[in-house]
């Protein structure tokens, strides 16, 4: 019985197997152990792909077979097959600050031993292990993919209107300012000098980007002159896009930027490789290039916000050694070098993988030094409770931008519930 409501539980929430390397049965003397890796939106991520297609390849007493979720579904969906028992080997958790609470509830293999057994050099991830080690010293999982947040602009756009393009050194007065000089036009033909999306990100990774604070804090006091900033752009310059007509319209933020209706973008690196695919087949014309993201005047310059996609083994599964050897082998120096090959960041990141995402044919010649970084600042720090103070900031987030709140009254929710999450 157990082993069928398994089977049914594989079945609802997957939504298609994908087959990496074709077809390949068990031998007769079991030697080839198959593991399942659940990720989401595989179309996608040619990165999964070619990464499992060559570990197929190169280790042929293991076959990788991957559960493709939706995007919208997988973090829901994730947690009922590893609540459920369902026979799930690996997993990259879409939401970064999900891994703490998936590790308290004992649903992830601490990786401590296995790193140590095969002497697996950590110091290439940059200090991304951090957001994943708990209780003084457990990993919980590898970072697969870093992304960070960068500045998209509209080439054609700033040679319109006679202007320079963005620095990889400038402020996010320089940013607001060129928004309203980009900004023309009227209704449906109107140019928007800039677009920030609906997420609280798009707000509060601001005041985060120093370093020094997190969603976590207390006092809400450092985001109070990014909602100045973006209420100043939306009521009165007019120069983005109005937070109510993107929320009710659902418009993704790609949609403008693909169609040349605005002129920059804060987004975070993963959007290079739909810009690659959409100009390549197109369906877009834009020339797009990067720009480091903007700084305040007392943050150095080169400091970001981002963060990384884990690899974890489900500490339920049977196969534990199998799945190591695939974790290791993706979030390893070869599994990085497939990532970078088609444009994603891996989260052992360097000179050389940074050469092979900018050497891709279609990338803006100008694109290395953007993506040049001295600090990445983590938008959800890996901590008890990280998810529940984020999504409560969105809630007050969205009272801020449709004007049903004041910044102070907005800031003065925030903390307050802060503080009823943090006691509970």
């Amino acid at each position: 019985m157990k082993k069928i409501l398994s089977l049914m539980l594989i079945a609802l929430v997957a939504t298609t197997f994908i087959f990496a390397s074709g077809n390949k049965e068990e031998s007769n003397d079991n030697k080839v152990t198959t593991i399942n890796v659940a990720t989401w939106d595989l179309s996608a991520n040619p990165s999964v792909i070619d990464t499992v297609k060559a570990f197929n390849e190169q280790n042929p007493d293991i076959h990788v077979e991957i559960i493709d979720i939706a995007s919208s579904d997988y973090t829901q969906k994730l947690s009922i097959m590893l609540n459920g028992g369902s026979d799930l080997d690996t997993f990259f958790v879409k939401d970064a600050d999900t891994t703490k609470s998936l590790y308290d509830k004992g649903q992830i293999e601490v990786l401590n031993s296995y790193i140590e057994k095969d002497n697996f050099d950590l110091k290439e991830y940059n200090g991304l292990t951090k957001n994943f080690t708990f209780d003084n010293g457990n990993i919980a999982g590898l970072p697969a993919r870093a992304d960070w947040y960068v500045m998209y602009y509209n080439k054609g756009i700033f040679d319109k209107a006679g202007m320079d393009y963005p620095s990889n050194d400038w402020t996010w007065s320089d940013f607001e300012k060129m928004a309203k000089q980009l900004t023309s036009g009227s209704g449906p033909d109107k140019t928007y000098g800039a677009l920030l999306h609906t997420w609280q990100a798009m707000v509060i990774n601001w005041g985060v980007q120093d370093g020094k604070h997190t969603i976590m804090d207390s006092d809400y006091s450092f985001i109070k002159p990014y909602y100045e900033m973006a209420l100043r752009m939306q009521n009165v310059d007019k120069s983005i896009m109005d937070y109510g007509t993107l929320k009710t319209g659902g418009i993704h933020y790609s949609s403008p930027f693909l169609t040349g209706k605005i002129g920059m973008l804060p987004m975070g690196t993963w959007f290079m490789t739909t810009l690659l695919d959409k100009v390549k087949t197109g369906e877009s014309s834009v020339d797009w290039a990067v720009a480091t993201l903007p700084h305040a005047e007392n943050v150095p310059q080169g400091y970001t916000v981002g963060a990384a996609t884990p690899l974890c083994i489900n500490k339920a599964s049977s196969k534990k050694d199998a799945a190591w050897r695939f974790v290791k082998f993706v979030t390893g120096s070869e599994g990085s070098q497939i990532y970078a090959s088609v444009g994603a960041i891996p989260g052992r990141n360097n000179d050389s993988t940074l050469d092979l995402i900018c050497d891709i044919e279609g990338m803006p010649e100008t694109l290395k030094p953007a993506l040049e970084t001295t600090n990445i600042s983590f938008d959800r720090p890996g901590v008890d409770k990280v998810a529940e103070i984020n999504r409560m900031m969105g809630e007050v987030h969205s009272l801020i931008m449709l004007g049903e709140s004041s910044i102070d009254d907005g800031i003065a929710e925030m903390e307050l519930r802060n503080k009823e999450i943090l006691q509970k």
